[in-house]
Formats: C-alpha cells, structure tokens, sequence
C-alpha cells in the first residue's frame, strides 16, 4: 500500500513537471520573416502552379527542393531553395519538344507568381 502512494505521488510529481515544459518560436525581428514558413509557402505555390497547369507531378522530394512531372510529352522539373541570405528561390526547367515546353515553363511561372500574390 505504501509503495502504491508513493509510486503514485511520484508520476504525479513527474506530470506535474511536464506540464510546466514549453518550446517558444525562435523570435524573428521584423523584416527577416521565419525561413521555413518562407520555403513551405513557396513549395506548396510551385506544386499548385504545376498542377493547376496539368502537369501529374512524379516525383516530389521536399528535403531536397525538387518536384519533377510531365504533360504532354514535356519533362518539368521545379527547384525551390533558400539562398544564404534567407530568400527563397524557386526555377521551373522544361524539356520537350520545341516552343511547348517554354510554353509550358512560362504558363507554371504565371501561375506560380500568381499564387504568391506577384
């Protein structure tokens, strides 16, 4: 019975304890907005913009920045990195064959641009 209460009394203790545990945002001074809401804002415009232009996306690999897909016949591959200095940078390459692919390339780049309020 003893043991009982005094098992108890500690994982009441011990809760107590975690629940006084909290993890605060890292503080980011105006102008020098948060690097990764920068970067998920701008993956997410480029995997709409691909898709709302019709491309089936293949591949997305987010750790690396990398989404590839295709349409009609031509290969897309968007990149989306942060730069040292903070700002996200994101490229759309197509290959295919001839005018289509820059038409693509500059269709998703539209759409990209619009997503993010350019």
């Amino acid at each position: 019975m003893k043991t009982a209460v005094i098992r108890f009394i500690a994982a009441l203790g011990l809760a107590a304890a975690l629940a006084g545990c909290v993890v605060y945002d890292p503080y980011y001074p105006y102008g020098h907005p948060n690097p990764m809401a920068a970067f998920d804002r701008s993956w997410n415009a480029a995997v709409g913009a691909l898709q709302s232009e019709g491309v089936v996306i293949r591949q997305q690999d987010r750790s690396a920045g990398v989404i590839e897909g295709s349409a009609g016949g031509v290969t897309i591959n968007a990149r989306v990195m942060t730069q040292a200095d903070g700002r996200v940078r994101v490229e759309f390459n197509a290959t295919g064959s001839g005018a289509s692919s820059q038409q693509l390339a500059d269709r998703v780049s539209r759409s990209y641009e619009h997503r993010m309020g350019r």
